[in-house]
């Protein structure tokens, strides 16, 4: 196995030797482009490669799963995190005490940069994106008729379509994106599902004719029938406080 290119003497520098030892298997995920289905050297080959114990390695590993680098694999071993370095909430949204006005601002935002993210997806998809779309749209259907919780793969749907604008940027901003999806199937008790099998059919679609206008107009309308919703959800607990009143 080729040596790990770039890698400085783990030793000299101010940090933890875990730590350093973290951000040199960092760079190596870098150098060599690894993605999700690549695989990490084993533990073994690394701490020879490093010149460190294998007890420092594994408590590299440690911080970079963490640190959502890296997953572990029961009995398969170590592996790329799907979008490394982006953790589930790293904004924090799940310590807002007022997650129904949560919602609400993360819609406004949605409604502002989705109906975008849409366009420029019509415009640069590949035919390998659309697919993958297109499958997360079916996976969505599916569930719904089934009775089954949808949100995980309407989230994926969501991130699908961002994926196909092919920006680095973009990316780091799902979180806005999947956190405000499964908020807003917990505040509404997943109504609007046929609303949703509809609106993600019209997206879709767009997407896959490489029509930029009609991809941002239903991904606008789309969002903008989550608002209508939120909205007729916060009118009813002002009504329903009024009436204790």
């Amino acid at each position: 196995m080729e040596q790990i290119s770039n890698f400085e003497n783990v030793k000299s520098k101010d940090s933890t030797l875990p730590e350093r030892v973290a951000d040199q298997i960092s760079q190596l995920i870098i150098d060599r482009q690894l993605t999700t289905d690549d695989k990490l050297p084993n533990e073994f080959e690394l701490a020879t490669q490093l010149n460190v114990g294998r007890g420092t390695v594994r408590e590299a590993v440690k911080l970079l799963v963490a640190r959502n680098v890296l997953v572990i694999r029961r009995g398969k071993g170590t592996y790329i995190a799907h979008n490394p370095g982006v953790v589930e909430d790293p904004l924090g949204f799940t310590y807002y005490s007022d997650q129904l006005q949560l919602g609400i601002d993360l819609l406004e935002v949605r409604t502002n940069l989705e109906p975008w993210v849409a366009r420029l997806a019509a415009e640069r998809a590949t035919q390998e994106d659309i697919n993958t779309m297109l499958h997360n749209c079916r996976l969505v259907e599916e569930d719904i008729l089934a009775g089954r919780d949808h949100l995980p793969n309407d989230m994926n749907f969501h991130v699908s379509i961002a994926n196909c604008m092919h920006n680095l940027v973009t990316p780091k901003l799902i979180p806005v994106i999947t956190y405000s999806v499964r908020l807003f199937g917990s505040l509404n008790g997943n109504s609007l599902l046929s609303e949703t099998i509809i609106g993600h059919h019209a997206i879709a679609e767009a997407i896959r004719t490489h029509d930029p206008d009609q991809a941002e107009k239903a991904m606008l309308d789309h969002l903008k029938q989550n608002q209508s919703e939120l909205q007729a959800i916060v009118k009813e607990l002002k009504e329903s406080k009024t009436d204790i009143l």
